[in-house]
């Protein structure tokens, strides 16, 4: 062992890279992968393209949520069946806080029913505020719970949850049962900023979706984010080195809760509904499949897999229940012909980081 130790650093030396060859090279592709995302999301809803800005809106909303599931499952090799919960949770408290406002909470000691904590209804940014705490919180919860186990346990955990919430959900009346939240108004950003105009409205989530995913980009790339990597790829190892890994599994999964709580915020304030839809397995499921078809441990591949999606989902309304069944074909037609997913194989032929 002594002979080998001895030897090892002579087998690892390498010389000198060049100048601008790996670390400049991953920051100047991802700074033009960032460069021509912000301009399709300018161009987008413009002619001659003229997308549906509600189209769009509805794509960066799953493709923030697709990014922050991604944080757990392609960096911290945390793999969660329950992220609907998040999602969809988010959703029905930016809804309410945004169009009643007022706060009732079960409370049974001294003979009170009810703790009423009065509001006015909020102004967007609040709303998405209140339902992104409430995300993380719940979060935290859950994650505490989950950690304790590893691999399908811990994805059987977060379904489990995921299911009690969406029966809780059903039977709670401020969520409006099977009709919803229905007919949010988005109000005045600041109190300022009419968002009743579609194209301001999109401008808004534009805004939001941008700083999330730099956000994330910084996580990712931060000592934290480092050490994430380090427990997907070796966890004892990473434990024999004095890390406390449950910690940072916590952490990333409030964070990774909290940015998902965000998208479904948003997404209830731009789009005027939170439903069950948001908070179904089925939810679960397709935040799965965004991320696998784009890219699995990529930056770019979840919104890519969020865009596939959802504008084929949009293409597709007509064909009914057959959805699913198109949906399933095209998944195993990516997993099969791009097992990297569609940006990461982009990423590995053109030998770049993405």
């Amino acid at each position: 062992m002594i002979a080998e130790d001895a030897v090892a650093p002579a087998k690892t030396a390498e010389p000198p890279k060049p100048a601008g060859s790996a670390e400049p090279a991953k920051l100047n592709s991802a700074a033009i992968a960032f460069a021509v995302m912000m301009a399709v999301l300018v161009l987008a809803p413009l002619p001659p393209f003229s997308v549906y800005p509600v189209d769009l809106m509805r794509a960066l909303c799953f493709a923030l949520f697709a990014c922050a599931f991604n944080l757990l499952i392609g960096y911290g090799g945390l793999l969660s069946f329950g992220h609907a919960m998040f999602f969809g949770w988010a959703a029905y408290v930016a809804a309410h806080l945004a169009k009643i406002g007022t706060i009732r909470l079960p409370y049974w000691a001294a003979g009170w029913d009810w703790l009423v904590i009065p509001l006015p209804p909020l102004t967007p940014e609040l709303a998405i505020l209140g339902g992104t705490l409430f995300a993380g919180c719940l979060g935290l919860v859950v994650g505490s719970l989950a950690i304790r186990r590893q691999g399908i346990y811990f994805a059987m955990i977060t379904l489990a949850l995921a299911q009690m919430m969406y029966f809780f959900a059903i039977q709670a009346k401020f969520t409006g049962g099977e009709d919803g939240i229905q007919g949010v108004p988005r109000g005045r950003l600041f109190g300022v900023i009419d968002l009743g105009n579609t194209m301001t409205m999109y401008a808004f989530v534009a805004v939001v979706f941008l700083l999330a995913f730099v956000l994330i980009y910084r996580i990712i790339n931060s000592p934290f984010g480092e050490v994430l990597k380090a427990i997907r790829e070796n966890e004892p190892r990473a434990i024999s080195l004095g890390y406390k890994t449950d910690r940072y599994k916590l952490a990333a999964f409030v964070m990774s809760a909290a940015l998902a709580g965000l998208a479904g915020s948003t997404k209830a304030i731009a789009i005027g509904l939170a439903s069950l839809t948001d908070v179904q397995w089925q939810m679960s499921g397709e935040v799965v499949l965004m991320t696998l078809v784009g890219g699995l441990g990529t930056m770019f591949g979840p919104v890519v897999g969020a865009v596939i999606i959802v504008f084929m989902q949009a293409e597709l309304v007509s064909f009914g229940q057959w959805v699913t069944v198109i949906q399933g074909v095209i998944f195993v037609a990516c997993v099969l012909l791009f097992r990297r997913g569609v940006v990461g194989e982009i990423a590995v032929r053109l030998r770049i980081r993405l």
